[in-house]
């Protein structure tokens, strides 16, 4: 048998399934959408072996978002999915009333449920009395008692579970518990008849109007839905007849089914005349405060900001060093040769450009786990969702915004806690402008080449005041970009941030360790597969065809024979630029370079912003072998800085000049060239199209101000 676990977010639904289940659960993705399906095992005794499914948290069936889209596939057994034999509705004891909502919504499709009433220790220190016989006469199922975290009152709700499941379903509500409007029963009843038609999964009029709803509610949030077309066409129909009609759905439906669950309130539940002040109250009298509630939310910050930009490195050194270890290994032990080169500088240069993200994604994920399950990431999305707003963009969007400082693939998965897929997707598309930390090593490079660390403005260097200012300038155009793609191409106001802060609470660790896991599987299993591949097609046209100029054969050959190393050596690195220049990627650097050339750019420069497609640090070591410096060739490397400042133009003009130096960071600012960043766009989109868009807009864009900020100076007599 099958059961299936729904809640609210910050209900303590995975804590309670991680008590049914023990470390028995298993991981696997809905079909399409880039959501977690966890499942584990729970033995009983009369009904045996029982399945369990932690539905991810959602607030109600409306499908605003990928998670809530999938609590109605496993609640109706759609898409293949088996359908339930029951559910198990947790509830939050501290925001009863706000969780009825979805108990109701599950109940209306006539899901047998029990009802698991947590977190009743927190609800006690909040002066909160519930009644659970009222609670099951009003609403029809059983309702048990539990604190998850304490591992308190899970023998009874086993034995409840073991009984519904032993002795057959119980009944279910034979009418709906709330009354719609008599126009909204007509909108219905319209719907039944195709509903009954083509989906043989709704067998009783309770499911089909249900159904009927879900479609209606959901389709007003302009989202898509896998449904069949003809039964869309009449849900577009109904829904655009009560648009004409200036009617409010939300009035009709959520409204009702509060009026219902506020109306039997002092039935099931009693708090105190005056609130007894919890401690809670007292922490958030300082923590939502608005002068030091916003400092310490800074404070915060930094530290995941620090966490992510500095604490991972070590993590991140320890990894190169491994992956390091296994290419020499495999050098030593392999002949050269084709297989070497592909096992080395193709598919373990691309394994390891993927895992060396994971500690930064670990790290961004356990600060999240923390502050949400702490309570305080609702506190700080109630802070920001003010200054969030006026430019576009939801609440919740500031810790992917905040995070792309450090690295956009971690940024671009934390976009998951936002729930409206439109909110999301805007987010997704201005979180690469944030300059992250893998550009750095190409600044401090450029910066270094064209700007001596003698040229100051008073005490401070001009390459500092640069760094600085493409930092700035970077976070404010993601702002810009927000308020000008949420008018255009995302058009439509940001959700309500409707939240209700829950207690403070300590987290359960046994829950996060799961969610380290996996959130790492996820990253490792998806993302990588198209960074490998994409790597390795890099690593081919930076090879290809290979061919060393005759001319550089033989005098390398008589530096050999001579015994001159260092002559040697200069030689090699030689023939290494002469091959790059002559290879697949040369050969496009000098077909793109009259499209590059207005921005300040020669054929070097465009091999550079190809092979950076690869992660935006290869810029550094691609820049090290066009100018013959060889792979060791870093951006603190004197002999490439000077090779680059030497470098002359075939009229002897300076390649690198300060105009060019700026205008080629502006370019590497905007220009979308991340294969990481890109998979993991288009493994959380599911679509080529979104991420083609992010390709085309920032490319676009970049192509366009560096080519005025080029221009513009050499109007102005600055080349």
């Amino acid at each position: 048998m099958t059961v299936a676990i729904a809640g609210n977010p910050n209900a303590g639904k995975t804590t309670l399934f991680n008590a049914l289940t023990g470390a028995n659960a298993k991981i696997g993705n809905y079909p399409g959408i880039t959501v977690e399906r966890r499942m584990g095992l729970l033995e009983l005794p009369r009904a045996g072996l029982v399945e369990l499914v932690d539905i991810p948290g959602t607030y109600s069936l409306t499908a605003r978002s990928a998670d809530e889209e999938v609590a109605i596939i496993e609640l109706l057994g759609r898409k293949g999915f088996k359908r339930p034999d029951a559910a198990i509705v947790v509830l939050d004891a501290t925001a009863l009333e706000r969780n009825l909502f979805l108990l109701m919504q599950v109940l209306e499709f006539e899901v047998p449920v029990i009802a698991a009433i947590n977190m009743l220790d927190a609800a006690h220190k909040d002066c909160i009395e519930i009644d659970f016989e009222s609670l099951q006469e009003i609403f029809q199922v059983p309702f048990i008692g539990v604190s998850a975290r304490k591992r308190q009152g899970i023998g009874e709700l086993k034995a409840a579970l073991d009984h519904l499941l032993a002795t057959g379903k119980p009944p279910v509500p034979e009418r709906w518990l709330w009354h719609p409007p008599a126009v909204l029963e007509k909108d219905l009843n319209l719907l039944e008849p195709v509903l009954k038609r083509e989906l043989d999964f709704l067998e009783t009029p309770n499911r089909r109007r249900a159904f009927a709803l879900w479609l209606l509610m959901s389709l007003r949030e302009n989202v898509e839905l896998q449904v069949a077309p003809v039964i869309l066409d009449e849900a577009r129909r109904v829904l655009r007849r009560i648009r004409k009609a200036g009617r409010d759905l939300d009035r009709e439906v959520i409204l009702k089914r509060y009026e219902f669950i506020d109306s039997r309130s002092v039935d099931y539940i009693r708090r105190p005349s005056e609130q007894c002040r919890t401690p809670s109250d007292r922490i958030d009298t300082v923590l939502t405060h608005p002068v030091w509630g916003f400092l310490i939310f800074m404070f915060i910050m930094g530290i995941i900001f620090q966490a992510l930009f500095s604490w991972s490195d070590p993590f991140i050194s320890l990894l190169e060093q491994g992956f390091g270890a296994l290419s020499r290994w495999l050098e030593v032990i392999l002949p050269a040769g084709f297989l070497r080169a592909l096992l080395i500088d193709g598919i373990i240069a691309g394994v390891g450009a993927v895992v060396g993200f994971l500690p930064q994604i670990l790290f961004l994920f356990l600060f999240i786990s923390l502050l949400e399950g702490t309570g305080y990431l609702a506190r700080a999305a109630f802070m920001i969702d003010g200054v969030m707003r006026r430019i576009g963009l939801h609440g919740q969007a500031f810790v992917p915004m905040l995070s792309g400082l450090a690295c956009a693939v971690p940024a671009i998965l934390a976009t998951r806690t936002i729930e409206s897929r439109r909110d999301r997707l805007l987010t997704l598309m201005v979180v690469p402008l944030m300059s992250c930390s893998a550009r750095l090593p190409a600044y401090t490079l450029i910066i270094g080449a064209i700007f001596p660390a003698t040229q100051q403005w008073g005490f401070i260097s001009y390459g500092t005041m640069i760094l600085l200012g493409i930092y700035v300038l970077s976070t404010v155009l993601a702002l810009v970009a927000a308020g000008i793609l949420g008018k255009t191409v995302f058009k439509g106001k940001p959700q309500p941030l409707l939240l209700e802060l829950p207690p403070y609470r300590l987290p359960d660790l046994k829950s996060l360790g799961m969610t380290l896991w996996e959130r790492s599987r996820v990253f490792l299993s998806t993302a990588g597969t198209i960074i490998l591949v994409m790597t390795v097609i890099l690593w081919v046209l930076l090879r290809f065809p290979g061919e060393t100029p005759a001319e550089i054969t033989g005098q390398m050959a008589q530096a050999q024979a001579a015994g001159d190393a260092t002559r040697l050596e200069a030689l090699q690195n030689e023939a290494q630029a002469a091959r790059l220049e002559n290879s697949y990627a040369g050969q496009l650097g000098t077909l793109i370079e009259p499209v590059i050339k207005p921005l300040g750019f020669d054929w070097k420069i465009g091999v550079g912003l190809i092979g950076a497609f690869a992660a935006r640090e290869v810029f550094v070591s691609t820049m090290g072998v066009v100018y013959g410096i060889g792979d060791d060739g870093n951006e603190e490397s004197t002999g490439l800085r000077q090779a680059m400042t030497d470098a002359r133009r075939p009229d002897g003009r300076k390649v690198w000049t300060p105009l060019t130096g700026v205008s080629l960071m502006i370019f590497f600012m905007i220009a979308m060239q991340c294969m990481s960043t890109l998979a993991v766009v288009r493994s959380e989109t599911k679509s080529w199209k979104w991420t083609f868009f992010l390709i085309a807009y920032l490319t676009g864009t970049a192509y366009i101000a560096s080519l005025l900020v080029y221009q513009g100076g050499r109007l102005l007599g600055l080349a």
